[in-house]
């Protein structure tokens, strides 16, 4: 009951205090405040970002008290807000002639010099003032720091930094979380995977770590240990619903597209229509054929969001898929104006015109998807199939270019394989397929599916056993 009254009384005196400085600012008189009136004062506009206020007051409140440092410290974090950075360091400089730097003032100075994009000195400066801080204080600072290290684009020290404020305090969400943002932009999965499994095995309970052990995992492609982790993070917390978005993602992946609407509708239940959620509810829908509900979806996460290139696509497929792909294809484009870098609608594109006959098209849309993705060996395939039905020598020319500048993609190579013995040049289709062999048996195999005829030829059948 005393703290309610206080905090009253505080909050009064600062409507009162706020309607004297008002009267300040258009020529009156404030009367007396004292220091601490001043600074929660001052506090207030910063935290509200009226800096011009904020270093207004600070000046009033260093000429009422010259000898208090904290006043030129605010004056220098208000101007520092409004892009003022080189007079905010020389006030800094002037303090530090009085007194021994505190936290604060050396955590201002970090967030100055990392305006200033110079990491060097802001990692500097904010360790410092790790250093001096309270313990209360540091789960922050060691975010600061360690964002920084990011800034500077040196992730490793990032993740140091991010242990160091894990083993300090093992309830630190935010190193938990920008832990796993390091370890992705290093592509380093094993190593988040470690050091979650270690982290859980002293706090099994932290729902936030079984979930960004499923991320890693997701990342992997290993999406049976991904839900497993996600069940324990759905165990502890059922109602932290961007578990359910990636136990969405993940069924997707293994074709459980009932388990993926369950989970997605759940997602929703918890945060809310998400538009990328009402998609993938759309695409599920689509993949059990149940076109009238994947179309509702669609637009229903158009609705919320016009410009998401997903949903677009989505439509346009279902228009292919009912036979009206002349529509679909308008649909599909619209997407694509969305997307520009995305390969993969430019190959569904290219499908789209394979289907209606219109070669032309589809070969620019197959080179552009795979200018984009040289990788998608779905792509490829489709790519070089149309080119031998059509033109056996620009499947020639095409897969030798290709494999020129992309030497190290087998299934390339497999397709030239199949362009060599539709040539007639047997000898050396089957010498480079036991080179295909050799480097990968499985891939190898595949030949079986771009020429099923291949079967029939013993000496396929040989090398493929071996």
């Amino acid at each position: 009951m005393f703290d309610e009254e206080d905090d009253d009384f505080m909050e009064n005196h600062l409507n009162e205090d706020l309607e004297r400085f008002e009267e300040f600012l258009k020529g009156g008189s404030m009367g007396y405040l004292d220091s601490d009136r001043l600074e929660t004062l001052i506090d207030h506009f910063l935290i509200n970002s009226q800096y011009t206020k904020a270093k207004k007051c600070a000046e009033h409140a260093s000429d009422q008290f010259p000898y208090l440092s904290i006043f030129h410290l605010r004056k220098a974090q208000a101007i520092s807000a409004m892009g003022h950075l080189k007079e905010a360091l020389n006030i800094i400089s002037r303090i530090e002639k009085w007194e021994s730097p505190t936290s604060e003032l050396l955590l201002t100075k970090a967030s100055i010099f990392s305006q200033l994009k110079d990491s060097k000195n802001a990692i500097r400066y904010f360790r410092e003032a790790l250093d001096l801080s309270e313990a209360e204080d540091k789960d922050e600072i060691f975010l600061d720091l360690a964002m920084e290290f990011e800034n500077a684009g040196d992730y490793r020290k990032a993740v140091e930094v991010l242990k160091e404020a894990i083993a300090f305090n093992p309830h630190n969400e935010g190193a938990i979380y920008e832990i796993a943002f390091c370890y992705d932009h290093l592509g380093e999965y094993e190593s988040a995977i470690k050091c979650y499994s270690d982290y859980i095995d002293e706090n099994p309970y932290s729902f936030t770590a079984w979930y960004n052990l499923g991320n890693a995992y997701t990342k992997l492609e290993n999406y049976d240990k991904a839900l497993w982790a996600y069940d324990y993070c759905v165990l502890i917390n059922e109602d932290f619903g961007p578990v359910y978005f990636n136990m969405g993602n993940a069924y997707l992946s293994q074709e459980k597209y009932l388990l993926a609407i369950e989970s997605f509708h759940k997602c929703i239940e918890l945060d809310g229509d998400d538009p990328m959620a009402l998609c993938y509810i759309g695409e599920a829908h689509e993949q059990l054929n149940e076109l009238e509900l994947a179309r509702h979806f669609y637009k229903r996460s158009l609705e919320l969001a016009p410009m998401l290139p997903d949903s677009w696509l989505g439509l346009g497929i279902i228009e292919d898929l009912e036979g009206r792909t002349k529509e679909g294809l308008v649909l599909l484009h619209k997407a694509a104006e969305l997307d520009p870098e995305n390969a993969g609608i430019y190959h569904v594109i290219a499908g789209a015109y394979e289907k209606i006959d219109d070669l032309e098209q589809a070969a620019e849309f197959y080179q552009l998807s795979l200018a984009l993705d040289p990788k998608d060996d779905e792509c490829l395939t489709n790519f070089i199939e149309l080119l031998c039905e059509t033109d056996l020598v620009d499947a020639k020319e095409f897969i030798e270019s290709f494999i020129e500048a992309n030497p190290g993609l087998l299934i390339a190579q497999v397709l030239k394989v199949n362009v060599l013995w539709l040539f007639g040049r047997k000898e050396e289709a089957i010498t480079l397929f036991a080179k295909c062999c050799e480097q990968n048996k499985k891939i190898a195999q595949e030949i079986f599916d771009i020429n099923p005829s291949l079967k029939k030829v013993q000496e396929f059948l040989d090398l493929s056993e071996e």
